[in-house]
């Protein structure tokens, strides 16, 4: 039986963190030597396990890392990720960022982790959506040089406490179109007389109801025909599954910058 990989958990007191504990638990690949919180968590000192609802696992909520662990993943806020990135960075340690939201300027910063340590960074856990990804860049591409033009329209669904819209998912989801198909107007939403639809933009809508753990669909309409790409979160284990399996793919690689494609298989070249 090969060695369990000793995995630190950035935010774990979280949705996403608490989930990443669970399953890190329930499995064979990890053993949680570390559980980090900000200086505003009330969970502090508590024991990640019993926060999760697995138990204690003798593994407390702290500031700082007490055990150096062979990979971390940070699912936190932008300042908590500025926080390990930095940590990391110092230590060398590998990191998995699942934390969105972030600035040019912040995800600028946490990139320095590279330099040293292997660091993979994705606007989207979920390995469905970054197959999804993969096949949007296909499409775009074989769709592209059509005479009657492709109009791409992104619409993204996520629950009532999502602070940013659109999601960074839908973003990339536009940038991967846009480095296809060269449209250079990103536009988000529609009001009044807007005129005639330019086929040089790409459409965003952003919905927020209820629970809704995140969807995506990506719109190629065609003069007579409709592609649609659409991906699916059933439940957020989805994201600590991927976060998972990136941080297992991490964790023996040089230093260096990577990606979910990277994980699955997808990147060209």
């Amino acid at each position: 039986m090969s060695k369990r990989i000793k995995l630190g958990i950035n935010g774990a007191a979280g949705r996403m963190g608490r989930r990443l504990v669970v399953l890190a638990c329930q499995g064979s690949d990890f053993h949680i030597v570390g559980a980090y919180g900000s200086d505003h968590s009330g969970f502090l000192g508590r024991d990640a396990g019993e926060i999760a609802g697995v138990g204690a696992i003798g593994v407390l909520i702290t500031k700082d890392l007490t055990e150096r662990p062979d990979v971390i993943i940070d699912f936190s806020t932008p300042e908590g990720l500025l926080d390990i990135a930095q940590v990391c960075e110092e230590r060398r340690i590998p990191l998995v960022v699942a934390t969105t939201g972030l600035t040019p300027q912040q995800r600028q910063s946490a990139m320095a982790v590279g330099q040293v340590a292997p660091f993979l960074i994705a606007p989207s856990m979920s390995m469905a959506v970054n197959v999804a990804m993969k096949l949007v860049g296909d499409a775009a591409r074989a769709l592209k040089n059509l005479p009657d033009g492709v109009d791409v329209e992104i619409v993204e669904r996520h629950h009532r406490f999502k602070e940013d819209a659109p999601s960074g998912t839908a973003l990339r989801f536009g940038e991967i179109v846009a480095e296809e198909m060269q449209q250079s107007v990103h536009r988000h939403g529609r009001e009044g007389r807007t005129g005639q639809r330019p086929q040089n933009e790409i459409g965003y809508h952003a919905l927020r109801t209820g629970d809704n753990v995140g969807e995506h669909s990506i719109v190629f309409g065609m003069m007579g025909e409709t592609l649609e790409v659409y991906v699916r979160g059933h439940t957020r284990d989805s994201y600590a599954y991927g976060a998972l399996t990136a941080a297992k793919f991490l964790v023996d690689k040089p230093a260096g910058f990577y990606n979910m494609q990277d994980v699955l298989g997808l990147s060209e070249g």
